[in-house]
């Protein structure tokens, strides 16, 4: 795919969409600016759905830290010479409430961002549906087909597991951070010292992770517009595949392609081998208990408050395990949503002209001192040159020429399909350029 009059200024929420020729009057218009403040852009037409789900996330990650809380206060109760069985009991019940208030969260949680994901997936493939109908021929001639396709389909597809499950658990990740520090604080202040080490750690680490999987996720999704793209053009041109025996090309360009799709898999799964948090919690999981022995020994702490501290610990373990592949499939989006992002951005030569002419049409059509060319710069070729003609209402109009010699081609100046060069195409004396495109 070519890159020429690619537009990379930023279109900010609310701003009008630059020349196309196809228009909806309610679209919803988003931040193109870039993907990350795209998909956000899509996430806040949705703001009951967005509060619902952190609101839900949040609170499924304070229960969930409730729970080692709970169970070292039952350890102290029980250690006790005369234990209290109404306490337990109390304790018991408040741990059985939690679980199935936890259920009931989990359930409004799941819901709020599968809307949220297939709504946005939804969203983006309409939204790109409308800027494709709006671009010009031209454009469509600079294109492949099967890019265009990987682009609408696949890329847009990887919207939807970006959101559930990527930035849902990332979402309740953070959450799992935070809720254990809150209850390990009301412990013992002095304990949050091991979990604080790992949290800055794991977020140097986790940047290092990104970083490196960020390119190879682009990688993936270029790869797989140019497989889609060459195995498309090779169907298509199968006639002439088989015309001039070149098979055996063909199907070594598929190979090379598969093979250079199939490397940056491999390269992710390299990337994903060396991850280091889960290494990095195992060390933090040692000096936290070591350090809550030694508070105990210094009679800081009870057997109750290690086993509470202990279990709040193991909870870092989920956010530590899940960003592991959650991470990887945020990128995956982010690098569709860059691609998606980098095809609506594409500059079409035409504009629809909403506020332009519009008039009952009497069909007297001019062309005076037409000429056209398809392709731009040293590919340029002159399809028309100095095409000087007229047509009265009612009049029919003979063009004869060979295969190739522009005859399609000036219908397709009548209806603004491309638009001239030099000269102009006027219909009842209004060029075509002042038409609405629509009302044309």
């Amino acid at each position: 795919m070519t890159a020429n009059s690619l537009d990379l200024n930023p279109r900010t929420l609310g701003t009008q969409p630059g020349k196309r020729e196809f228009s909806v009057t309610d679209e919803y218009q988003y931040n193109r600016s870039g993907a990350a403040r795209w998909i956000i852009s899509h996430l806040l037409r949705y703001k009951p759905y967005l509060f619902t789900f952190l609101t839900a996330a949040l609170a499924t990650n304070i229960l969930f830290s409730a729970l080692p809380r709970l169970t070292g206060l039952a350890f102290d109760e029980v250690l006790k010479p005369t234990p209290s069985a109404q306490r337990l009991l109390w304790l018991a019940l408040s741990a059985l409430t939690i679980v199935v208030l936890r259920g009931f969260i989990d359930l409004t949680n799941s819901f709020s961002v599968e809307t949220l994901g297939q709504r946005t997936e939804r969203d983006a493939r309409q939204e790109l549906y409308i800027s494709l109908l709006g671009k010009s021929q031209t454009f469509h001639n600079r294109q492949r087909v099967g890019d265009i396709m990987a682009r609408a389909s696949n890329d847009i597809r990887q919207l939807n597991p970006m959101m559930n499950p990527g930035v849902s658990l990332i979402t309740e990740s953070i959450m799992a951070i935070i809720a254990p520090m809150i209850f390990i604080s009301t412990i013992n202040p002095q304990l949050l010292l091991a979990p604080v080490l790992f949290v800055i750690v794991y977020i140097f680490a986790l940047r290092r992770y990104v970083r490196q999987l960020n390119p190879v996720a682009a990688r993936q999704r270029m790869q797989f517009g140019e497989l889609n793209a060459g195995l498309n053009e090779s169907i298509s041109g199968i006639e002439v595949v088989k015309s001039m025996a070149q098979e055996e090309q063909e199907r070594q360009k598929f190979v090379r392609n598969a093979t250079q799709f199939r490397d940056a898999f491999v390269e992710q799964g390299e990337i994903q081998a060396r991850y280091l948090p889960l290494l990095l919690l195992g060390f933090a999981m040692t000096i936290a208990f070591a350090h809550a022995l030694w508070l105990y020994s210094q009679g800081q702490l009870s057997i109750g408050e290690i086993v509470g501290y202990m279990g709040l610990m193991g909870v870092l373990r989920f956010p530590a395990f899940i960003s592991i592949f959650t991470f990887s499939l945020v990128q995956m989006g982010l690098a569709g949503a860059e691609r998606i992002l980098e095809l609506m951005r594409q500059e079409t030569e035409i504009d629809e002209n909403r506020g332009g002419y519009a008039a009952p049409m009497r069909g007297d059509l001019r062309f005076d001192n037409v000429t056209f060319q398809l392709g731009e710069g040293a590919d340029a070729g002159t399809v028309l040159h100095n095409i000087t003609f007229h047509a009265a209402p009612g009049e029919t109009v003979a063009i004869v020429g060979q295969t190739g010699s522009g005859k399609s081609t000036l219908t397709k100046l009548v209806n603004r399909t491309y638009d001239v060069n030099e000269g102009s195409v006027s219909i009842d004396g209004v060029d075509l350029r002042e038409w609405n495109m629509e009302s044309l």
